[in-house]
């Protein structure tokens, strides 16, 4: 059965992509058929991959899909893995929903054809909660999000789990992680200590601020891929096992 994960954040700049494109070459090179959709008009996940959408692709035609998102998509330099590219004009995308007839469930629709060409579909997901990101809840079987060891991402966070709940959505499908951790900060150790004795459901595994991280978009390619045995990739792998190993094993929440 095809599992959807995405990797959101109500904050940008908290390594969401960079874990997103880790982990989504990671479950191609373990064998799952893979597709990345990105849907963040400013396509970080398609840079990093070297993809260029179709000039005639648009964000109206990936919410009309069809054959116009299956000739979208684009395999990427690493057999599994393919991507569905972001374009300028999903900055418009909740306008564009709006038209539709069950407009929150229309990503979810998208993304059932899908079913039986991929076992894992990732889901790059822009910094906001609007029309796109209830789309993105209700379509997403996990939903993983990473948390700078800062108070304001713990409020951040906070404000994630009130809306689930005052919009009747499920929450089970929230997974925090830490990300961007530096250690010798005090302030990281300090919000560390604290995320850990409030967040029952958080992941274990933490990921770096790390120089290697960095420079993926300099490289342009996953680090899990370029540099395997570096810090940051080793950490990305830590992730996905816990991921694999535990989540994706357990039966899809309905909402």
């Amino acid at each position: 059965m095809m599992k959807t994960i995405a990797l959101y954040s109500m904050k940008g700049g908290v390594g969401k992509t960079a874990a997103c494109v880790n982990l989504s070459y990671l479950a191609a090179v373990g064998g799952s058929p893979t597709l990345l959709c990105d849907l963040d008009p400013q396509g970080s996940s398609t840079f990093y991959f070297r993809i260029q959408p179709k000039k005639k692709y648009s964000g109206r035609k990936f919410l009309n899909g069809g054959k116009a998102v299956d000739k979208a998509i684009r395999g990427t330099d690493f057999p599994g893995l393919d991507l569905l590219p972001a374009d300028l004009s999903y900055r418009n995308l909740d306008v564009m929903l709006d038209g539709f007839s069950k407009s929150r469930y229309r990503l979810r629709g998208l993304l059932s054809d899908f079913k039986d060409r991929y076992d894992t579909v990732f889901l790059d997901c822009p910094p906001n909660i609007t029309l796109v990101s209830e789309n993105v809840f209700e379509a997403a079987d996990v939903i993983l999000v990473p948390l700078i060891p800062t108070t304001l991402s713990l409020v951040t966070y906070s404000k994630l789990i009130r809306f689930f709940k005052d919009a009747g959505l499920d929450r089970r499908k929230l997974y925090p992680f830490i990300s961007m951790v530096e250690p010798r900060k005090l302030m990281h150790r300090q919000s560390i200590r604290e995320i850990l004795a409030t967040r029952t459901r958080l992941l274990k595994t933490f990921i770096p601020y790390n120089a290697d991280i960095e420079k993926m978009g300099f490289y342009r390619e996953p680090l899990t891929h370029s540099r395997p045995s570096s810090i940051g990739a080793l950490a990305f792998a830590k992730l996905w096992s816990e991921v694999s190993a535990t989540i994706l094993r357990e039966p899809s929440h309905e909402s």
